[in-house]
């Protein structure tokens, strides 16, 4: 439970991060901290649940692009998310590029927090 919880907390700080630095990803005005719990949970399913189905879908594309299409993949994904919650993400192009931030600001969120096993 307590993995669960802070991957729930990573998601949505990542979020959050690319918000503000992005102008391409935000949230509705108003937007709460339940929001961005609330993204980062459906973020969290659909990289688990939805994501793997579709690199497998996409993967002959995948390999000619030799991983590449990946980064479409998590756009898609990033569009999934804010069709579902308060983020709004400007056009494909707005995602694509969402997606790349997300990913590092993911991978260096996960690089500190780590798990302390």
């Amino acid at each position: 439970m307590r993995g669960f919880l802070l991957r729930l907390l990573l998601n949505s700080v990542a979020l959050w991060i690319v918000a503000q630095l992005y102008s391409g990803v935000f949230f509705a005005p108003g937007s709460g901290l339940l929001d961005y719990l609330v993204a980062g949970l459906i973020l969290g399913l659909a990289n688990a649940l939805i994501r793997p189905i579709l690199l497998l879908l996409t993967l002959p594309l995948n390999l000619v692009t030799l991983g590449l299409f990946t980064l479409v993949v998590n756009a898609v994904v990033l569009v999934l998310v804010a069709s579902f919650t308060n983020l709004e993400v400007r056009g494909f192009g707005g995602a694509f590029i969402g997606a790349i931030i997300l990913a590092i600001v993911s991978y260096l969120l996960n690089t500190l927090v780590g798990d302390r096993k």
